[in-house]
């Protein structure tokens, strides 16, 4: 870049006169005029000086970024294209800012620095507060630089490269001297200074000029000051006389503005302004909740479970319900990933596989965790008894109940509940398979009745019973050859004693739901002769007589005129909750 001065430039004609180059041919000129005239010139991040002595310069031709500056007024920056050989013409007229500045307040005096710019607290023009011709005697016509007290980082800097930079420290109602390039040279009091209330930014005369500097302003707020994880907060913030301003962690910002943040854990954001006036900050701290709460549970925590040979004949259901807050992921293990709040039926399944007793526990551990380093766990464990049972035959057989007094005449398949077809089904499956091994196997369905009633009437109601079993199974397309009936009516009925055999006996019970079984013994007895038994004529094999204590259709078929009949499991349930 050239950058010359009129007077220069009668130089440079002279010298290319004598010379007979024709250099200046590559420049251009530029006009320039300023409101308040004594505003400061930066062209191309060069401090030129006051446009009053500067109206016409030399510049190369090109582009350049013409910054005009006086502490007061705000700053406009032009990009000026110059042209070879032609005169280009720059107005710049400079807004004025602020009013007053208020104390307390401390001064320079600036010598040696002729023209030169003074900056304070920064390099750039932005940190721009006059020249050394405004601040060098404090006469009768004073040419002061009023600053608030503090300790600034003054800069002079020429047209070509920085004269002096360095630290000073101005007391309230002090008066330093610097003196240029040699520092700090004295510091006297300054009793004026206590007079001063108010002091306009920029006051200039004929031979007299007050720069007074700002102390910057900084505010800075959020909008939540406690979050949740994962939640964002609101920063708000302004400032002024600063044209620097920073905002940690986040940055470089603009003097005013807004941000929204999302911090993973407590965090304390500062707001720094700096300006020629000094540096001012002003904070807002986000704390984050990073506790995760988490709520796991089983309904029922026990269920039960029956298989005979490869056949599950029994495997309740449970409820997995669970529910967390503050959370980005959840797990169930063993289920996997699942969302922050649900519920899902599982079926389980006992480790063991050899026949026998069943009683273990089932382990569901839900783990939430968030973003932010929270974490939490909790454990349900399910209870699974039962048996595991292995038929000498290859085939399980279960005897099949009724409600009393059915099925009727007019209708032959009332009584036969969805429990009870479930059973024959299985029955149906495994024997049909069983047919596979022994072509000539048959099934004997034997009925039975209770004692009440007539004797007649209760061989012809085991009659249909023994029919009623037999049209399902053959629904279910097992050969009506291979199907047997006979009909007891109440003569082969199981006695109190052998009932109660039967209780203490059945694995399902748990020892609380045995004893309500027993209480309600004598209903127990006619329950269990209002059955069909079933036969396999290949072995000889009798279908046990285990009543499905845990049907749901278990209050229907204990006693249908009893359908809120409870069963040994509600009963136990009902008397805990009593009891608790």
């Amino acid at each position: 870049m050239k950058i010359q001065s009129q007077t220069f430039r009668v130089g440079i004609l002279v010298l290319v006169i004598a010379t007979g180059q024709q250099v200046l041919a590559q420049d251009g000129k530029l006009k320039i005029h300023t409101s308040p005239k004594r505003a400061y010139i930066f062209i191309d991040g060069h401090a030129m000086g006051e446009a009053s002595k500067h109206h016409s310069l030399s510049l190369d031709a090109g582009d350049h970024k013409i910054e005009v500056v006086n502490y007061g007024y705000s700053p406009v920056t032009n990009t000026v294209t110059i042209t070879a050989g032609e005169t280009s013409n720059l107005e710049v007229t400079l807004p004025p800012v602020g009013a007053t500045v208020s104390g307390p307040f401390g001064a320079m005096t600036i010598e040696g620095a002729d023209r030169d710019a003074v900056l304070l607290n920064g390099k750039t023009p932005d940190f721009f507060v006059g020249h050394g011709d405004e601040f060098n005697h404090n006469w009768g016509w004073k040419q002061e630089l009023v600053v608030p007290p503090g300790t600034y980082q003054v800069s002079i800097l020429g047209a070509d490269k920085e004269v002096w930079s360095g630290p000073v420290d101005v007391p309230a109602n002090q008066r330093v001297v610097v003196d240029i390039p040699n520092g700090v040279r004295k510091t006297i009091a300054w009793s004026r200074g206590e007079k001063l209330s108010a002091v306009p930014r920029f006051t200039v005369g004929a031979a007299s000029a007050t720069v007074a500097v700002a102390k910057p302003t900084a505010e800075l707020s959020a909008t939540a000051a406690q979050i949740n994880c994962g939640d964002s907060s609101q920063l708000k913030w302004n400032s002024s006389d600063a044209p620097q301003v920073e905002l940690t962690p986040v940055g470089s910002v603009a003097a005013s503005g807004d941000q929204s943040v999302q911090p993973k854990q407590n965090t304390t954001y500062q707001l720094t302004a700096v300006g020629p006036g000094g540096t001012v900050t002003s904070s807002a701290t986000v704390n984050v909740n990073t506790a995760v709460q988490v709520d796991l549970g089983l309904s029922p925590a026990e269920v039960h479970y029956r298989r005979v040979g490869d056949q599950v004949v029994q495997q309740d259901h449970t409820a997995l319900n669970w529910s967390t807050s503050n959370a980005s992921a959840v797990s169930i293990s063993p289920l996997g990933s699942v969302d922050a709040t649900g519920n899902r039926t599982v079926d389980a399944t006992p480790q063991k596989t050899d026949p026998g007793p069943v009683d273990e526990n089932v382990t569901y551990t839900l783990t939430a965790t968030n973003v932010c380093g929270g974490t939490e766990t909790k454990t349900a464990t399910l209870h699974l008894v039962g048996v595991i049972e292995q038929p000498t035959t290859g085939l399980a057989l279960n005897s099949v109940y009724f409600p009393t007094d059915l099925p009727t005449a007019n209708n032959l398949q009332a009584g036969l509940l969805a429990s009870q077809q479930a059973t024959l089904k299985f029955v149906a499956d495994a024997f049909k398979e069983y047919l596979g091994k022994q072509p000539d196997a048959h099934l004997s369905l034997v009925g039975h009745a209770d004692k009440r009633g007539p004797e007649s009437y209760n061989q012809s109601l085991s009659e249909r019973r023994v029919e009623a079993a037999k049209d399902f199974l053959v629904a279910q397309e097992v050969p009506a050859d291979h199907l047997d009936t006979q009909a007891e009516g109440e003569q082969q009925n199981l006695s109190t004693d052998q009932v109660e055999q039967l209780v203490q006996q059945n694995s399902q019970l748990s020892e609380e739901e045995r004893q309500a079984a027993l209480k309600k013994i004598q209903t127990l007895v006619f329950a269990s002769n209002r059955r069909v038994d079933i036969v396999l004529s290949t072995t000889g094999q009798t279908s046990a007589n285990n009543y499905p204590f845990k049907a749901e259709d278990y209050s229907a078929l204990v006693d249908r005129n009893q359908p809120g009949k409870e069963s040994p499991v509600e009963a136990a349930a009902t008397k805990e909750k009593v009891t608790n």
